[in-house]
């Protein structure tokens, strides 16, 4: 078994509850949007991480992530890429068994064609109401199994930045 931890848009804000929730993952993607460097070192404490660029992560140290990323994890092919849109693959062709995007904010998992695409939604500042996750993906024999968490209850409003 092994236990991937998703996240995505943290836009500069890597909450502790981010950090509880992912401690013990085996690795940990981070699907864009990153916002600050230091979110990769501290993500990297915990496990190693893949990252790939966002569509804000524009500074000079952005550049040296990639657009997407594919990787093998727990004997599962995942294809990481932060807006699903420019998705430019077949997934199920190219044998990905997972593909791990950001971008919309949106808390996703769903089931295309044999392929498992999950969206974890937004880790940093809350944006508009939507909800503020993170995604697990648990691989047992290359078969992926994924969920996701709410950070902080629907109720709270949170005034970070």
């Amino acid at each position: 078994m092994t236990r991937l931890g998703l996240i995505s848009d943290t836009h500069g804000l890597l909450r502790p509850e981010a950090i509880e929730l992912l401690r013990g993952c085996d690795h940990i993607v981070h699907a864009g949007d990153v916002g600050d460097p230091a979110i990769l070192q501290a993500l990297g404490v915990l496990a190693p991480v893949t990252a790939v660029r966002g569509n804000v992560d524009r500074e000079p140290w952005a550049q040296a992530l990639p657009e997407t990323e594919m990787i093998d994890v727990g004997g599962l092919t995942v294809y990481v890429l932060h807006d699903l849109e420019a998705l430019a693959i077949d997934p199920g062709a190219a044998g990905v068994g997972l593909v791990v995007s950001g971008h919309s904010h949106k808390p996703v998992i769903q089931q295309r064609r044999g392929v498992l695409y999950v969206n974890p939604g937004s880790a940093g500042p809350r944006r508009f109401k939507l909800p503020i996750t993170l995604g697990e993906v648990v691989i047992t024999r290359g078969v992926p199994a994924a969920r996701l968490v709410e950070l902080c209850p629907p109720g709270d409003l949170d005034s970070r930045p």
